[in-house]
């Protein structure tokens, strides 16, 4: 299998251009997938017989084969990029709600007992004691969602999305594989990319862990 690496120069536009609408899709879906997952994650902490059912439901609908939450968001959505994100939302949950819930759980229940005798009120020993205590499971979450939406954009392009997927649908449609090749390449390099910066925001969000060390 060879490469024609002058079709890629010819198309260093439109790969910069897919790329940029690739990694855009995936870090939306994540982002709201965390927003979602946090506030799902306090109500599962908190009020422990919603726990079993709100994690049943995320596991659910991570069932559901990709296309066919696509599929059954058109009516809603249509042809449009927030089909997209939204189907991609939907896979991060799964994710990110449980590493969100276990990572409150690991929090010591003497730190929270000590936070409330100084008097903190419990929204702020959520934000500033148990929120960051709880930050390297979360972030292994979002890791994981991170790179597992990289992945799972490609498939959007079944409706008329999917960034770097469109060079696989181009590539196999004309038996021509540069561009299946240089998608599948810009994929894992975008995945390897976006895992290491995480890897730095969660090191510099927490210091008394290199402190530790």
């Amino acid at each position: 299998m060879t490469i024609d690496w002058s079709w890629i120069g010819d198309h260093t536009y439109d790969l910069t251009t897919l790329t940029v609408s690739h990694l855009q899709a995936a870090l939306s879906a994540v982002l709201f997938g965390v927003l979602i997952s946090l506030a799902l994650a306090v109500v599962a902490h908190r009020i422990r017989p919603l726990r079993g059912f709100l994690l049943g439901i995320s596991n659910v609908l991570f069932t559901i084969p990709s296309i066919a939450i696509f599929v059954l968001l058109l009516p809603v959505s249509g042809l449009t990029r927030t089909t997209t994100v939204i189907g991609l939302t939907v896979y991060t949950l799964v994710v990110l709600l449980r590493n969100t819930v276990e990572g409150l759980d690991s929090v010591p229940a003497k730190t929270r007992e000590a936070a409330k005798a100084m008097g903190t009120r419990p929204l702020r020993t959520l934000l500033t004691v148990e929120f960051p205590l709880a930050l390297p499971v979360i972030m292994a979450g979002v890791r994981i969602a991170t790179v597992m939406s990289i992945s799972l954009v490609s498939v959007a392009t079944y409706i008329g999305d999917g960034g770097l997927g469109q060079l696989f649908t181009d590539g196999f449609q004309r038996n021509f594989p540069t561009p299946v090749i240089a998608g599948v390449v810009l994929t894992i390099l975008l995945a390897v990319v976006a895992d290491a910066a995480l890897v730095a925001v969660q090191y510099v969000l927490t210091p008394w862990r290199r402190r530790r060390a």
